[in-house]
């Protein structure tokens, strides 16, 4: 039997209106659409006759070698990802755990990461130059996040903050507001959404002095605006610079 194709496909943040047109049609022409469940279940409804593969959280590797053995059975397979495939993503462990067993029909689907669907629930968040970092611990040790953290302050970055509590850390933002602080104004304009296109979105604007008293989990993307970055209009605003 003829060997498969793999595609990872990043959906978006939820909202199939914010899925790109390249990802739609990957997902119509797979045989099995392989993924985390929170992600399975928001593309269930659109993709109702396809067959999936789903587990949880910490089942990335498994996920990863399930798409490799149905590729083997001659499927075409979509791992999907919430975002972009490759911003934390699972472009870079899927290509990995395939190379290992000699499978290169891979093709990467890009999505809308949540730096730039949430800098648009806000406004225009990250219009200049920007960092993604995210405070999950749980494959990066603290000290190299705090480093980021501090680098990203020191160049005057906006920073899109991923992953910023959870159960098991529920703290690390306000370390991460703390350690923000040692190098930034209290006064820095910052803001968050919560299920960006998803049922239950909401949005604030506040302080980096605030922000660490604000209650984040998984579902939570933050924004650190740069010294420039303003809130006006309940809009968070970085300027790129013209003369306006």
């Amino acid at each position: 039997m003829a060997s498969g194709r793999i595609y990872v496909v990043g959906i978006g943040p939820g909202d199939p209106d914010d899925m790109t047109v390249r990802a739609v049609k990957t997902l119509e022409k797979s045989d099995i659409i392989v993924g985390y469940k929170t992600y399975t279940d928001l593309v269930r409804k659109s993709f109702p006759g396809k067959e999936y593969y789903e587990n949880g959280m910490r089942g990335e590797v498994e996920r990863c070698e399930k798409c490799v053995d149905y590729a083997l059975e001659g499927k075409t397979v979509s791992l999907i990802c919430s975002g972009d495939s490759g911003v934390y993503g699972m472009a870079s462990p899927l290509i990995e755990t395939a190379l290992k067993r000699n499978f290169t029909d891979i093709e990467v689907i890009p999505g809308v990461t949540a730096a730039l669907s949430g800098s648009a629930v806000l406004g225009a968040a990250v219009s200049h130059d920007f960092c993604v970092i995210s405070l999950s611990d749980l494959l990066t040790p603290w000290e190299m996040i705090e480093k980021r953290l501090i680098k990203a302050a020191e160049g005057d970055l906006c920073i899109a903050i991923y992953n910023p509590a959870s159960r098991n850390r529920p703290d690390h933002l306000k370390k991460a507001c703390s350690i923000l602080l040692s190098v930034l104004s209290p006064d820095t304009s910052c803001g968050y959404v919560r299920n960006i296109g998803r049922d239950g979105m909401e949005k604030k604007l506040c302080t980096l002095a605030e922000l660490a008293d604000e209650e984040a989990d998984m579902f939570v993307t933050v924004f650190i605006g740069n010294s420039r970055t303003r809130i006006a209009d309940d809009m968070l605003i970085t300027p790129r610079g013209y003369d306006i």
